[in-house]
């Protein structure tokens, strides 16, 4: 799926590269946080050792970074979305619209929803750029 960047995420991609050596493939800009994400495969390169990497690129961007690794089919990029959380299973479901239905554990839902709905609503803005998915569900 077509991805379109605004010029903003474009600059914050050059530079999260630039300073991990690592591409990402999107960037959701959400006020003082950004959210890159990263090829599959890539975010250990990404993190660096005991979080150096990721926690350098903070810095010099000034701003707060989540990383998503991508994923080769919408329900392990789900997963990924709402990681930290643990994710027990991603259901596809299709009838009028897609839905991502997703079982997560008690103890983690709060992990999975986050401060304020922002894990969830990050997951489902980029579910819907990469799948097409137009609302996730925890259940």
């Amino acid at each position: 799926m077509y991805v379109e960047l605004s010029d903003e995420a474009r600059r914050y991609i050059g530079r999260f590269d630039e300073l991990t050596g690592v591409a990402p493939k999107d960037c959701l800009v959400e006020g003082d946080r950004l959210v890159f994400v990263v090829p599959a495969g890539e975010m250990a390169a990404a993190i660096g050792q005991a979080g150096e990497t990721v926690e350098e690129a903070e810095r010099r961007l000034d701003k707060s970074v989540d990383l998503v690794e991508d994923a080769d089919t919408a329900e392990a990029f789900v997963a990924s979305a709402l990681s930290p959380a643990a994710v027990n299973a991603v259901t596809i479901s299709e009838q009028n619209d897609r839905v991502a239905y997703v079982e997560v554990p008690e103890p983690d839902r709060g992990v999975a929803i986050g401060a304020e709905g922002a894990n969830i609503e990050t997951a489902r803005t980029l579910a819907k750029r990469h799948y097409d998915i137009d609302d996730i569900q925890l259940t």
